[in-house]
């Protein structure tokens, strides 16, 4: 076995002999601050008003200057929080403020206690993510995953699809919502999304030949309203995605600046150029998965939850199916995107692979063997957004 150098053992030490190490805990009404000074080994703990960043700031600054006058030589300052609802806004206001390294972190990473019971406090929370920085920064890669931070623009590119999402959730709501009234009383001929729906609805009488209740005719009446507004509003959304898509066209993806609104264009048209992948599609798998810039297929697939999850333990080996990371809207859009692809390119490699495994088969084991096809489309698509190499028999629409 090769023995660590010198080196190896002793710069770790060092490190952590001129370092601040902070961890945030942040909650709604306060925020409790963790922190290791390199005077000693106790973790200090602060409370803060809830996004006080200037006391933040005020704090880290006087723990660091003590210490700079202490040890007479620069501290460095790392420090991390838990990625949630809050994003990535006080990575960036800390990075803009003062000189600091930032760790956004991924909370199902680090790791807990495996009692039934365990004790969970803020304070608790923030001391275990200071010892998680500190094991980090001597080099255990294993104990807390890094999220990676979006540039303003990459995060703000992610709205148009998200947004559409939203609204194509509360034009079904609204218009199940309308059947829902007119099935009430007997009425099925009516679509809520036709031009002359409010004509028709005039003239409409029951399925026992009255008219229609008049408190529950001007409840569809609002209905519709916020309907026409939510099918306005879709409509604008997507006119705007495709607009996007068609200014790519003509720009080569090498030739535009890296992660610029350019680039992203280019590629959401080169994947649209594909037969079976729409504006949508492109434009999801661009702005929401491969911007990341995942360094090989297995990060890719793990980011995804696209990757098995074995479980072997002496005599006992078993699969606990794909791992289920990442955002499940999006793996199941994946999904979908894996299903067309076997409708509009039943020529290719991959869709000659799925027929050939599941051999005729039907129900579960074919949506079993979809998510693998989703895996090996994705890996694919992004091979071809990246490097441009086409799957293997695709064709182009």
């Amino acid at each position: 076995m090769r023995m660590p150098s010198e080196n190896e053992i002793v710069a770790p030490v060092v490190a952590e002999h001129s370092t601040l190490y902070v961890a945030v805990e942040i909650s709604r009404k306060s925020w409790v601050v963790g922190l290791k000074s390199p005077l000693g080994e106790r973790i200090g703990l602060h409370s803060i008003g809830a996004a006080d960043v200037e006391g933040l700031k005020g704090l880290i600054e006087d723990h660091q200057a003590k210490a700079e006058r202490t040890l007479e030589r620069e501290v460095r300052i790392l420090c991390c929080y838990e990625a949630g609802y809050e994003g990535f806004w006080l990575a960036r206001w800390l990075d803009r403020a003062m000189p600091v390294e930032m760790i956004v972190l991924d909370p199902a990473s680090l790791l807990v206690n495996r009692k039934a019971k365990q004790r969970k406090t803020d304070r608790i929370d923030a001391k275990k993510m200071v010892r998680a920085l500190l094991a980090h920064d001597r080099g255990d890669a294993a104990v807390l995953s890094r999220v990676r931070v979006p540039s303003v623009e990459e995060e703000d590119r992610k709205r148009l699809i998200r947004e559409r999402r939203r609204l194509v959730k509360e034009r079904t709501s609204l218009t199940n919502s309308i059947k829902g009234l007119l099935k009430l009383h007997g009425i099925f001929d009516l679509e809520p999304r036709a031009g002359d729906f409010k004509e028709k609805l005039s003239k409409a009488t029951t399925a026992y030949g009255e008219a229609f209740p008049p408190k529950a005719r001007r409840e569809v009446l609002r209905l519709a309203e916020r309907l026409a507004l939510v099918l306005r509003q879709v409509a604008e959304v997507e006119a705007e995605r495709d607009a996007a898509a068609q200014s790519g066209e003509s720009i080569r993806v090498g030739d535009a600046p890296q992660g610029s609104e350019q680039q992203a264009s280019a590629k959401i048209a080169t994947l649209a150029a594909l037969k079976g992948i729409g504006p949508n599609d492109a434009t999801l798998l661009t702005h929401e998965i491969f911007y990341r810039g995942f360094r090989n297929r297995r990060e890719l697939a793990s980011w995804v939850g696209l990757t098995p999850t074995p479980w072997a333990s002496g005599d006992t080996q078993r699969d606990q199916g794909i791992g289920g990371d990442g955002p499940a809207w999006i793996r199941a859009q994946i999904i979908q995107i894996a299903w067309r692809w076997l409708r509009f390119q039943p020529e290719s490699s991959l869709s000659k692979w799925f027929v050939e495994r599941t051999a005729g088969a039907r129900g579960r084991i074919r949506r079993v063997m979809v998510v693998a096809l989703a895996r090996k489309l994705l890996i694919a698509l992004w091979r071809f957004s990246e490097t441009g190499l086409v799957p293997s028999g695709a064709k182009f629409a």
